[in-house]
């Protein structure tokens, strides 16, 4: 089937198995790694993009049902991605807060906390817990995260994506 997407600005148009999912679309045909497969159940969050600005677990979405949308992942969050020299501001406080560990939950949590600080621009801290449900670390490292979100919520241009 023939799906057109933006991803991360850029216009695609693609042949694909309509079976194909989202995240398998993302990282196969796009070259875009940064999204994981943690589970392909929807449990862990791993795959978590933005899809029409919305988060979606990209394990749960087919590629054919993408047809026509915009789809941002982390490659392309920061300002001038991919080529970018400065992180998004939630990436920045991931960064400076130290919330990840083996970061393999990472992508998904930066792209659930940018939609959460949309969302809702200054969430306390179980308003954050509440927005990541859904999202899995397994390492533990919610305190973190949480904090980094926090600090995200504090920085200006938390809420904004690249169109």
């Amino acid at each position: 089937m023939h799906v057109s997407v933006t991803v991360n600005g850029g216009r695609h148009d693609d042949e694909v198995e309509p079976r194909l999912l989202l995240v398998h679309y993302l990282r196969e045909v796009r070259g875009l790694t940064a999204t994981n497969i943690g589970c392909d159940t929807s449990s862990c969050g791993a795959c978590t993009v933005l899809l029409d600005g919305e988060s979606v677990k990209s394990c749960t979405v087919l590629a054919v049902q993408a047809d026509g949308s915009t789809i941002t992942t982390v490659e392309g969050l920061a300002p001038g991605a991919p080529e970018a020299a400065e992180l998004h501001p939630v990436q920045q406080a991931f960064r400076e807060n130290h919330g990840l560990q083996c970061g393999y939950c990472t992508p998904g949590m930066v792209m659930a906390a940018v939609s959460l600080l949309r969302e809702n621009g200054a969430p306390t801290e179980a308003e954050v817990r509440e927005g990541l449900d859904g999202n899995l670390c397994r390492c533990t490292g919610y305190h973190n995260i949480v904090k980094a979100v926090l600090a995200a919520s504090r920085m200006p241009g938390a809420t904004e994506v690249p169109a």
